[in-house]
């Protein structure tokens, strides 16, 4: 295999245009608020959108809900072949208070090589690295197999509507491979955790706090699960360990409340308590095995206690994924790696969930996360992206497609 050969297009990619186009993403606020117009993706998709056709690619632009469009890139090559997908994602998370942050978050400020601003990490920067990527491709008309889809999707660090929608429209069928370009320091990021989100809610009756015996006090029922939710959580720890790059399991408590609705008073006994939790998972745990769990902590309170009820309620799973070390999009993400970086590849695993989670799950696809930018960063005061490792990103995706999609590596 002579990588060499592609050294016309990796040498030649357009530097100056992808910080350009880094910072006119950044610059275009796509926070979404369900109650603030115009606060969404909708005006960042269509500049994406009007970039690739620019560029002569064939583009479709698929509404997920109204003013939420997913943008989808079509680039064929010569002969039919492998399909590669790359993925990224147009929203980022709210900047906060903006008089916290050294550069306004939306100016995609410059400063000793770093790209400042809210989503220039996570993962606009990226985004621009798989779209430069691909122009390097066309300018270079480099001769390659089968195809180049690029999935510009909304909604990732919600629900991730978009990458569902993409796929129940049959966008995904047929991919034999996907790079998911996330903020890894470039490591090559072969498992994702797994996140299962529960709202767990317990019934009680209201009355006045100085006579709790003339209601059913909901907090302690809570407090009750939570303890065994611990135990659980010790008890998975013990028997799997730690999974060498995605760390242990965890069974998180994050909001809690009572009452559910209405005001809470110090002086009365809430109708009911909530809480969420979010539960992350490792390969070697099963969620159906875990909501029994769950449901048989309910069912030990109850017969110690006739006025325990609790329900459950799920309200997102995303599987944990793994991507062998012998798919051949693994082997070309680690030549093209050590080819331009003269290092060897750092494997590594996603400690949340991507978009790539609902690929590999739903359609078997296998997936690689991998891009530029301080895995720390992400949703942080201060987000940017270097710019050194960004162009490098650049490089490492044109190297990948032309391997893979060359059928160099099996």
């Amino acid at each position: 295999m002579s990588i060499s050969k592609y050294d016309n297009i990796v040498n030649n990619i357009d530097q100056k245009g992808v910080i350009q186009f880094t910072q006119d993403l950044v610059r275009i606020k796509s926070v979404f608020h369900t109650k603030k117009e115009g606060f969404n993706e909708e005006k960042v998709a269509h500049f994406v959108a009007n970039k690739l056709k620019s560029m002569g690619i064939e583009v479709f632009i698929d509404e997920v809900v109204p003013g939420r469009p997913n943008v989808i890139g079509i680039i064929k090559g010569k002969r039919d072949g492998r399909r590669l997908l790359f993925e990224a994602h147009t929203d980022v998370v709210t900047e906060g208070n903006p008089e916290e942050w050294k550069y306004p978050p939306f100016e995609a400020i410059i400063h000793e090589g770093k790209i400042y601003g809210r989503g220039a990490c996570d993962t606009k920067g990226n985004l621009a690295a798989m779209i430069y990527a691909v122009k390097a491709i066309i300018d270079a008309k480099a001769e390659f197999k089968g195809e180049i889809i690029l999935c510009i999707p909304v909604d990732e660090e919600g629900m991730m509507l978009g990458i569902k929608h993409f796929i129940k429209q049959g966008w995904a069928d047929k991919v034999d491979a996907a790079i998911i370009c996330e903020p890894e320091e470039n490591n090559i990021c072969i498992y994702q955790k797994g996140a299962l989100r529960v709202k767990i809610v317990v019934k009680g009756k209201m009355a006045h706090g100085a006579m709790p015996e003339a209601g059913i006090n909901p907090n302690w029922g809570m407090a009750k699960i939570l303890l065994e939710l611990e135990k659980l959580q010790q008890k998975e720890i013990k028997r799997l360990g730690k999974h060498k790059f995605l760390g242990y399991p965890s069974f998180t408590p994050t909001i809690l409340k009572a009452p559910v609705q209405g005001e809470a008073q110090i002086n009365v006994i809430p109708q009911e308590c909530m809480s969420t939790i979010d539960i992350r998972t490792v390969p070697g745990q099963n969620h159906e095995i875990i909501k029994k769990s769950i449901i048989n902590i309910f069912k030990k309170l109850s017969k110690k206690d006739g006025n325990f009820q609790a329900d459950m309620e799920v309200l997102e799973e995303r599987p944990w994924t793994e991507t062998s070390p012998e798919e051949p999009i693994v082997k070309a993400i680690s030549e093209a790696y050590r080819y331009i970086s003269k290092k060897e590849p750092i494997y590594n695993g996603v400690p949340g969930a991507t978009d790539g989670t609902f690929l590999n799950s739903w359609k078997g696809i296998p997936i690689v996360t991998i891009g530029a930018g301080n895995r720390l960063i992400p949703h942080q005061i201060n987000e940017y992206v270097e710019i050194e490792e960004l162009v490098e990103t650049v490089k490492i995706y044109v190297l990948t497609a032309m391997l893979f999609l060359n059928e160099e590596v099996w």
